[in-house]
């Protein structure tokens, strides 16, 4: 196996790492800067109050996109797999 190889496999694993891990992510940024104006505008500073919020805002974003999410993980190692016998050794 060529590092060209290698380095395309690398690739193509953290394009779909970053696809997959961005919707939660940039759901659980926005609850939390919702949270944090909250906070701000009442002046309540309890650091737990935000913890809720992102668990359900994530919890949200998986029973929407899970299926997505998984399909891309299948489509990925699918890829790898059938690739397998064509690189060299």
């Amino acid at each position: 196996m060529t590092p060209e190889t290698v380095l395309d496999v690398l690739r193509g694993a953290l394009e779909v790492g970053m696809a997959v891990s961005g919707p939660i992510l940039l759901t659980s940024l926005l609850a939390g800067v919702a949270v944090s104006i909250v906070q701000a505008a009442t002046q309540i500073n309890d650091q737990t109050l935000v913890f809720v919020p992102k668990m359900l805002a994530a919890a949200v974003v998986l029973v929407l996109c899970g299926t997505w999410m998984m399909q891309l993980y299948i489509d990925f190692t699918r890829a790898v797999l059938l690739r397998l016998p064509t690189l060299p050794g």
